[in-house]
């Protein structure tokens, strides 16, 4: 077990931050998450109760130095399909623009991802009119391969819909039952993420999206049931060491944990855990290297005393065995 390294306090205190996409763009680390407002919503299972509506970008010139908002660089308001919960984000750098993606209900209660570019890292962005076509749910991520080509990584359960999408088309379902329940249980195969290639404006997908096959150590699909190692949210895409780690969240039993596999499209083999349980109900990741060391953002609920659906974001050190597995991070241990 790994304790990571300090600092283990909020990136920013001033506003309640979640779901932090870090990226090194312009020799600095800036951190795309969602904005978490203040309300008295109760959590129905569905993910009503988190209120956002807007994005602030943050950055930072070192890991010892003092973070910086660059303020809102894109609100709701802004964007002509989407009606409300801007969600985890995420952003890219391709053809000297700077792309930043982001999921939102649209007009019929539909969870779509879309685009918005912009010329700095920091913002502002500017959305595209539309949502990108054929996508759904929630949680992009996006990467951009050593050979220039662009993957999407999306999916998550319960108030992100995944489920909802087994039939290549959206089922609305019994929204009176609880979250899940239209979806596979026991033994049958999880639900799976879905990732599709970008076209090179990075603004629409070269074809449909396709879904991702996790496998455990005998190479078989994860089961539903399998709820410590199955998909359930927030998908991130880095490569160590010409291999390429897909990982995610388990949702309900609160663990960060990692694939690999030897192409970005997949399949990918369940190698291990990355983070134990924080205090909050979610974990929402990224992985980045930075100066030669390797970075775990990650957020918890310690800023608000617990309440889950008002975050905070922070970061520790994360580090690899000799033969490319991770360590296992304690999240409130010393270090």
């Amino acid at each position: 077990m790994f304790n990571g390294s300090k600092p283990k306090t909020p990136l920013v205190t001033h506003i309640y931050t979640a779901d932090p996409s870090a990226h090194v763009f312009e020799d600095k680390i800036y951190i795309y998450p969602s904005h978490d407002l203040e309300n008295k919503g109760l959590d129905d299972g569905k993910g009503d109760h988190f209120k956002m509506e807007d994005y602030h970008v943050l950055s930072l010139d070192d890991m010892d130095a003092p973070c910086t908002d660059h303020g809102e660089a894109l609100h709701i308001n802004d964007v002509p399909w989407a009606d409300t919960q801007m969600w985890a984000p995420d952003a890219a750098y391709k053809n000297g623009k700077y792309y930043f993606y982001f999921p939102a209900k649209d007009k019929n209660g539909i969870f779509r991802i879309g685009a918005a570019v912009g010329d700095s890292p920091a913002g502002p962005f500017k959305a595209e009119p539309d949502y990108i076509k054929d996508s759904f749910s929630i949680d992009p991520a996006v990467l951009v391969d050593d050979d220039g080509r662009a993957y999407m990584y999306f999916g998550g359960m319960w108030g992100g819909q995944l489920e909802k999408w087994q039939s290549g088309e959206f089922v609305l379902g019994d929204e009176n039952a609880f979250p899940g329940s239209d979806g596979p249980s026991g033994n049958e195969p999880a639900l799976s993420p879905y990732v599709a290639e970008l076209n090179d404006d990075m603004l629409s997908f070269k074809a449909k999206p396709q879904k991702i096959q996790i496998l455990d150590e005998n190479g078989e699909p994860l089961t539903a049931g399998d709820t410590d190692r199955r998909y359930f949210e927030g998908p991130w895409m880095h490569k160590y060491n010409g291999k390429y780690y897909f990982s995610y969240s388990t949702g309900d039993t609160h663990y960060l944990v990692y694939a690999v596999g030897d192409s970005p499209l997949g399949p990918f083999t369940y190698k291990g855990r990355i983070l134990e349980p924080v205090v909050g109900w979610t974990t929402h990741h990224s992985i980045v290297e930075f100066k030669g060391k390797w970075y775990l953002f990650y957020h918890d609920s310690s800023l608000s005393g617990g309440v889950t659906h008002l975050r905070c974001v922070m970061y520790t050190e994360l580090k690899y065995n000799q033969d490319g597995t991770i360590e296992t991070i304690e999240p409130y241990g010393e270090g």
